[in-house]
């Protein structure tokens, strides 16, 4: 017994079919509208540029859609967000009384730790020194707290 199915105009087909199940459950999906609130239906497919990676493509690739980076770039995100933190406790600490000023000066000894911290580690993951950053001087920070220094905090 031959099997018996509809083609896609509606017709009957009775005889052998050289569709597949898995074509057939696309071609079904298709004609219920499955596919039609699909990102960029009708478009072409944006073309993701992964050339400066080379042989890690596949993996910046994975990374990026997992919504995670690189570990140098975490540690680089990390370093940047403390190092605009403390440029804020510094900005803070100009207009600060006697009684603020030493508060402010264990905060900004507390992000220039935790910041180095994070630059040492993108120093050492990065994969070029083109993406390195300078460690933040302690003695500096806190010259420009106590208001020696008026410069900012300079090239990180």
């Amino acid at each position: 017994m031959s099997p018996e199915h509809r083609r896609p105009d509606g017709t009957r087909q009775v005889g052998p079919s050289w569709e597949s199940l898995v074509e057939r459950q696309i071609r079904e999906a298709m004609e219920e509208g499955a596919f039609d609130d699909l990102p960029h239906h009708g478009d072409r497919l944006p073309l993701e540029d992964d050339a400066a990676a080379g042989e890690w493509a596949l993996a910046h690739r994975m990374l990026r859609n997992a919504g995670a980076a690189p570990p140098w770039v975490e540690a680089d995100k990390e370093a940047r967000t403390l190092l605009a933190e403390l440029d804020r406790v510094v900005g803070r600490a100009a207009a600060a009384d006697a009684v603020a000023k030493p508060r402010l000066r264990r905060r900004a000894a507390d992000l220039v730790r935790a910041a180095n911290l994070a630059v040492e580690r993108l120093n050492a993951e990065a994969p070029t020194d083109r993406q390195h950053r300078r460690l933040v001087e302690m003695a500096e920070i806190l010259a420009r707290i106590d208001g020696e220094s008026a410069g900012p905090a300079g090239d990180r």
